[in-house]
């Protein structure tokens, strides 16, 4: 018991510090891929080092909400990032928070920075919460469309039981799984704010969603958003490799299979990072207004997946 609460503390950290790796990595990858000078690897850690050494500005009709939503998301993702196996099965408070209470630490993060946004009376803020929320909207039943068509396979909706039966049993090809890692990968973008749903390097008001909720944060509030940020696209990578690409993940109790997992996790994070970077690279934002289009794609082909569970895999 003591070794796996230890093992759940440290995937948690390693989650937090090396979320912002991440990030850097892909934005590295994309400017290689659109022939840019590409900034450091190391870049977002110099700029969450930067935020926090400054001075809040904060209007002066902000309520305590506004000053509190930023460590409640960043909480929120580091919740998150506990709930999913990176590197190990030993993950001793998984029965308290499965795969449909995930989908709710997400949408209580959204929720508090989407009303954050509208507390200062912004016409900008008050926008992108507007669109955030349409996206969470469609977003979520699609993402609980691809975790019932896991949870049905391996009879639990704990993600360590997830990862046990589809990498530590004998190998079946689902093709129920091959659909809903389609659909995973469209609720990702989406949820992440990556193309083609948003672009996260743009600040045009017809097109932002997720920048414009947070243009009125600054210093060591605007650099837990940051961190929130790219912890959120960690903690989606990592649960698409515990879904779809579980090998390599010691399974519970064996320790000597740890360093093995711990370098077999920073090659699939940085595949997963190149190969987003370059779809990314090849693809253009979609008008708001096919941003249903997209999500409901997605939500038919989890839908799909479960009915091809039921007709081919049952």
């Amino acid at each position: 018991m003591t070794t796996g609460i230890l093992l759940q503390i440290a995937q948690t950290l390693a989650a937090i510090l090396l979320a912002p790796l991440l990030m850097g990595w892909v934005n590295q990858c994309r400017a290689w891929l659109q022939g840019r000078s590409a900034p450091p690897i190391s870049q977002p850690y110099r700029t969450l080092r930067k935020l926090f050494q400054k001075d809040a500005v904060i209007a002066h009709n902000a309520s305590p909400l506004f000053r509190f939503a930023p460590y409640m998301v960043f909480a929120c993702m580091a919740l998150a990032a506990g709930i999913v196996p990176t590197i190990a099965n030993d993950l001793p408070f998984s029965p308290a928070a499965d795969a449909i209470a995930l989908v709710g630490v997400f949408a209580l993060a959204r929720v508090f920075l989407a009303l954050a946004a509208m507390d200062i009376g912004t016409s900008f803020g008050s926008l992108g919460a507007r669109r955030e929320m349409l996206v969470a909207f469609l977003a979520e039943p699609a993402l609980l469309m691809v975790f019932f068509t896991a949870s049905l396979i391996s009879q639990s909706t704990e993600l360590p039981v997830i990862v046990q039966t589809l990498a530590h049993k004998e190998f079946v090809i689902y093709p129920s799984m091959a659909f809903a890692a389609v659909a995973f990968w469209m609720i990702s973008v989406a949820e992440n704010a990556r193309i083609p749903v948003d672009n996260p390097t743009t600040h045009l008001e017809l097109t932002m969603i997720h920048e414009a909720m947070i243009l009125e944060y600054s210093a060591r509030h605007l650099a837990l958003i940051e961190w929130a940020v790219a912890l959120k696209l960690f903690t989606y990578s990592a649960l698409g490799i515990a879904l779809f690409l579980p090998w390599g993940i010691a399974p519970q109790g064996d320790l000597s299979a740890l360093p093995l997992a711990v370098l077999v996790l920073l090659l699939k994070m940085l595949l997963g990072g190149t190969v987003l970077s370059f779809m990314e690279a090849i693809s253009a934002k979609v008008r708001l207004f096919r941003a249903p289009e997209f999500l409901g794609t997605a939500f038919l082909l989890g839908v799909l997946g479960m009915l091809i569970h039921f007709l081919l895999e049952v």
